[in-house]
C-alpha cells in the first residue's frame, strides 16, 4: 500500500469582484461626489457581491443601499457593458488592491430620477449624488476608471474589456 503526501494548498486567487452602475436618464449620469484632500472623487454606485450572491442579485442591493433605487420597479434591466481589472496600491499599504469591477448601463425615466437619494445612503460620509452630462462626467476622476468608455457613449457599443486600472493610470483620491 502507497502513501501520498497531502500536497499545500495553493495560495487563494479570489478576487473581490464589485458591481456597479452607469444610470442614464437621457445623457445625464448618475454619480457619488466625494470631496477629498487630494481632489474630487466620483463614483459609479455599486459595491462587492457577497459570496452567496449573484451578480444581478448584489447590484439591486447595492442601488438600494446606496440610492434608494428599486431596480424592479424600472421599465428596463441593467445590461453589463464593461469589465475592468484593477491592481492597485492603497495609500499606506504595501498590500495589492484587486477588484474586478463589472459595469452596468441601466436607464432610468425622470420620474424615477427624482425620487432617488440626493446623498448616499449606506456611508457614514453621506456623499452627494449628482447628476452630470456623460461627456463632463468622461473627464472626471471616476472610479472605476471607465472615463474612455464613457466619452465613446455609454450608448453605443465598444470593447468590454477596459484597460486595467494600475498605479500608473490611477491616482487614489
Amino acid at each position: 500500500m502507497s502513501t501520498t503526501q497531502p500536497t499545500a494548498a495553493a495560495p487563494s486567487t479570489a478576487i473581490a469582484v464589485r458591481t456597479c452602475a452607469v444610470i442614464l436618464e437621457g445623457r445625464q449620469i448618475c454619480l457619488i461626489h466625494r470631496q477629498r484632500p487630494d481632489g474630487d472623487q466620483y463614483s459609479l454606485p455599486g459595491g462587492l457581491v457577497h459570496a452567496d450572491e449573484e451578480v444581478p442579485a448584489a447590484l439591486a442591493r447595492e442601488l438600494k443601499e446606496e440610492l434608494d433605487l428599486d431596480l424592479s420597479a424600472l421599465p428596463g434591466r441593467p445590461e453589463l457593458r464593461w469589465v475592468q481589472d484593477q491592481i492597485t496600491t492603497r495609500p499606506g499599504s504595501d498590500a495589492p488592491f484587486r477588484r474586478l469591477h463589472l459595469i452596468h448601463v441601466l436607464h432610468v425615466p425622470p420620474h424615477i430620477r427624482h425620487t432617488m437619494a440626493a446623498t448616499e445612503q449606506d456611508a457614514e460620509d453621506h456623499a452627494r449624488i449628482v447628476w452630470t452630462d456623460l461627456d463632463q462626467a468622461a473627464r472626471l476622476h471616476l472610479y472605476p476608471a471607465a472615463g474612455e468608455a464613457l466619452s465613446t457613449s455609454a450608448t453605443q457599443a465598444s470593447p468590454v474589456l477596459l484597460p486595467p486600472i494600475t498605479d500608473r493610470t490611477y491616482s487614489w483620491r
